[in-house]
């Protein structure tokens, strides 16, 4: 199974949180036969994170280790690019065609990216986030620890 694991996911994965052993334990998406993916979006917000938060070597290995066993993908690709504006008019309740139930979501511009990535690979979107709620079935499908 395909899998894009969020941001805050690998945040976990990192720490070796009880978030990141329930995640194992419900998708285990760095498992054989599975297929992680990590946005290229996410490696920028945690080499930030590294730097604002002053990573020591440990948790700076740590991070790299992680992304050796995970396929990081790009955004410059045009399928990417337009599921990206579909999901921004659909979070705003403008996307012709495509009413959303709910009143306009803003989205971060990184989580839009990386939802539009899950949308394209066809991945389960793994995050502890509510911010993709409202994209569940529509766009991706959410795996919610």
């Amino acid at each position: 199974m395909k899998f894009i694991l969020d941001t805050n996911i690998l945040l976990h994965y990192i720490r070796r949180s009880n978030v990141a052993v329930e995640t194992d334990m419900r998708y285990a998406p760095l498992s054989a036969g599975n297929e992680p993916f990590v946005s290229v979006v996410s490696v920028g917000e945690l080499e930030s994170i590294a730097l604002q938060n002053n990573w020591g070597d440990k948790k700076l290995k740590l991070l790299a280790e992680l992304l050796k066993v995970v396929l990081v993908t790009d955004i410059h690709a045009r399928q990417v690019i337009l599921a990206y504006a579909q999901i921004d008019a659909f979070s705003q309740n403008k996307l012709i065609g495509r009413p959303l139930a709910l009143s306009a979501r803003n989205m971060g511009k990184n989580d839009l990216w990386i939802a539009a990535t899950a949308s394209v690979l066809g991945a389960k979107l793994l995050t502890t986030d509510s911010d993709f709620n409202h994209l569940d079935k529509v766009f991706l499908d959410l795996g919610k620890i």
